[in-house]
């Protein structure tokens, strides 16, 4: 009985550490699959449409305009010359972006900047969803707050279909990115697509958003 009771004993302690693994194997699972709200997104929900549905007199929400992606452009001429170069500037947009950035090609030759057709002279991300929303949350308050001598953005850049380009003149303006580590000064485009019919509502959507517009002046009678 004596052995037996030991068997048994020692038959116990040896599934204790498998039971305490499962135990930690489905802890780390509920772990990540927990969510943090994304910021904006949830503004978006609470606020915005309620907003622009007030505004625009819209009869479903589906009417409301909403930001669809946003592409992060850097053209990189210097390229053409020392391919290094846009090499760095792929490690610098995906930094920023967090994601993998796609190489963009040339269409055609051109002999006066020396450029043949399927050289590598620039690249491209475009961010969906959560990534879309971190992005534009990081532009609007950390990223152009940054910017030297910064009196907000020009309501002259849509494209007449509802999106919105800014040109910044310089990577430096994001925190992922270490001044001490570069070689060159680099700019990059930066465009929020939205399904926006007309550039005004484009215009009151990002402005809900947070986008730091110059003030429109109202001309007196």
């Amino acid at each position: 009985m004596a052995e037996k009771k030991t068997k048994k004993e020692t038959k116990t302690k040896s599934s204790q550490p498998k039971t305490e693994k499962k135990a930690k194997a489905v802890k780390s699972s509920v772990e990540t699959n927990i969510k943090i709200p994304i910021r904006l997104f949830e503004q978006y929900k609470k606020d915005i449409i309620p907003s622009l549905m007030k505004s625009f007199n819209y009869k479903s929400v589906m009417q409301v305009p909403k930001l669809e992606k946003i592409v992060v452009n850097m053209g990189v001429g210097a390229a053409v010359a020392d391919s290094k170069v846009l090499d760095e500037a792929v490690k610098e947009l995906e930094s920023i972006t967090g994601q993998k950035a796609s190489i963009r090609i040339a269409r055609k030759s051109i002999s006066n900047f020396k450029l043949r057709e399927g050289m590598k002279i620039g690249a491209k991300v475009t961010l969906r969803n959560e990534r879309m929303y971190e992005l534009l949350d990081r532009v609007i308050n950390i990223a152009l707050p940054r910017v030297r001598d910064f009196r907000g953005l020009s309501d002259k850049s849509f494209d007449g279909r509802g999106n919105y380009t800014i040109g910044v003149k310089e990577q430096i303006i994001f925190p992922e990115i270490d001044i001490e580590n570069i070689n060159r000064i680099m700019g990059m485009d930066i465009t929020f697509v939205t399904t926006a019919k007309t550039d005004n509502e484009a215009y009151e959507l990002l402005k809900a958003f947070g986008v730091p517009f110059i003030k429109k002046e109202v001309k007196s009678a």
